[in-house]
């Protein structure tokens, strides 16, 4: 029987894996990177998403309640808004007709307070005077309400006040490395102006 010896046999050489390996090696850096860049983005825009929709939230639900202010039935007699230096908005409206408001009552909407809580960086809501302040919107860095009489002039009489200007800014609830000030911004403003404060 005879022997056959295979002198030609396959495989690779030392430098051969070596160099397979680095390449390797450069592929998968290369993909983990993109992995991380792309991931570190869609983090960043989910913040700045989130921003966007707390701070248009509490525009919004403002305005809303806002443009009921001032109104009362036949003969009664509401302020609609209350002049306040401070970060805050009094909304008064007789919703149930009976021609006054009741500003104890923590559960009517004809009494609502919203507060910029500069400390906490937060927007309140609350009913009524003894109620429970509730978060309407978080991570705001600035609340301002300005009022305006009828002529669009500012004003600091109840009595007078014809339109209000909303102005808030946010900000992402965490710090985005890759942006220079750290922290992403947006400011939303509305002009408000209820139909029934010219009455």
């Amino acid at each position: 029987m005879s022997r056959r010896i295979h002198k030609d046999r396959a495989g690779f050489t030392l430098i051969e894996m070596m160099v397979s390996i680095t390449i390797g090696m450069v592929v998968i850096a290369g993909v983990t990177g993109t992995f991380t860049a792309q991931t570190r983005q869609n983090k960043a825009e989910e913040m700045i998403s989130q921003m966007h929709q707390n701070v248009r939230g509490a525009v919004d639900m403002i305005d809303r309640e806002l443009m009921q202010a001032g109104y009362k039935a036949s003969g009664g007699s509401v302020t609609g808004v209350t002049y306040n230096a401070a970060p805050q908005l009094l909304i008064q409206a007789d919703i149930d007709g009976n021609g006054a408001i009741d500003p104890t009552n923590n559960t009517s909407l004809e009494y609502i307070i919203y507060v910029w809580d500069s400390a906490n960086m937060r927007i309140t809501r609350q009913l009524g005077t003894g109620g429970t302040p509730q978060i309407v919107a978080d991570n705001i860095t600035a609340c301002t309400f300005t009022y305006m009489n009828a002529s669009g002039v500012a004003t600091t009489t109840s009595s007078l006040v014809r339109n209000v200007t909303i102005n808030i800014t946010g900000r992402t609830a965490k710090v985005d490395p890759s942006y220079p000030g750290g922290y992403r911004t947006y400011n939303l403003s509305a002009d408000v102006t209820p139909p029934n404060l010219a009455l």
